[in-house]
């Protein structure tokens, strides 16, 4: 049996583009990491410190947006923001649009968001590489921990969202039981554990949306913590080909 603890690391100031990310979770309040712990981080300050921002004013938009947007009832401006991140749209009906992002998430609007941004008018993106991002955090933190970037996800079949692992340096996206045999024996044919998307989930539950929390450390997923960084967030994207939904 494991016991598995979060702690919300408080004091991190608001992040600006350019803003070394590693030294200022270093220097927050009660940070210590070893090399067994697991940092989970919002993507909203990793996005803000590599400037992955668009500001409203600056978009063009074209004919496809503005279609979208006035099918959409949406700003024909974020429409072209969102359709700049996607690499196809899987829906757009009921105000909403279902995007596959260039990383491969399937996500609402291809994660471009408003809230929390540095400034009216202005639009967050997902990082352009978020295990790119994982690695360079895990490489300059002391204690080296792994890291898991998060984003909050809407899912199929299911009301509400929830934090996923959109970024991983570390730690093992999957524990595969697939082979295995269950406490009564019978053999195990489709469970395929994700680990990390469990301790984003697990870290956004010590925080409220307003508290300005963005780092949370998660202790007791030591048997998942690898001390190479692994192939990240991209072990959990499901192949097109497997997608039963498309």
């Amino acid at each position: 049996m494991t016991e598995v603890r979060a702690r919300p690391l408080p004091g991190i100031p608001d992040i600006r583009p350019g803003d070394d990310l590693a030294a200022l979770l270093a220097a927050a309040r009660d940070a210590a990491f070893s090399p067994g712990e697991v940092l989970v981080v919002a993507h909203k300050i990793v996005s803000k410190a590599e400037g992955a921002l668009r500001r409203l004013d600056d978009v063009r938009v074209g004919p496809h947006a503005r279609e979208l947007a006035a099918r959409l009832g949406k700003d024909a401006r974020h429409v072209q923001v969102v359709l700049d991140e996607s690499s196809e749209v899987l829906r757009a009906e009921r105000g909403v649009l279902i995007c596959r992002t260039r990383h491969g998430f399937v996500c609402a609007n291809a994660g471009v968001d408003a809230s929390n941004a540095p400034a009216e008018g202005v639009l967050v993106r997902l990082p352009g590489d978020p295990d790119a991002s994982a690695r360079a955090l895990r490489a300059a933190l002391p204690g080296r921990p792994a890291i898991v970037i998060g984003d909050s996800f809407g899912r199929a079949w299911r009301q509400g969202q929830c934090d996923v692992a959109i970024g991983i340096a570390g730690l093992a996206a999957l524990e595969d039981w697939r082979g295995r045999r269950d406490a009564a024996g019978h053999e195990l044919h489709a469970t395929w554990i994700a680990v990390a998307d469990q301790a984003a989930a697990a870290a956004d539950l010590t925080r409220d949306k307003d508290a300005r929390l963005p780092a949370v450390v998660v202790t007791g997923l030591e048997r998942h913590v690898t001390p190479d960084d692994g192939p990240g967030a991209a072990a959990l994207v499901r192949p097109a080909g497997d997608d039963l939904f498309r």
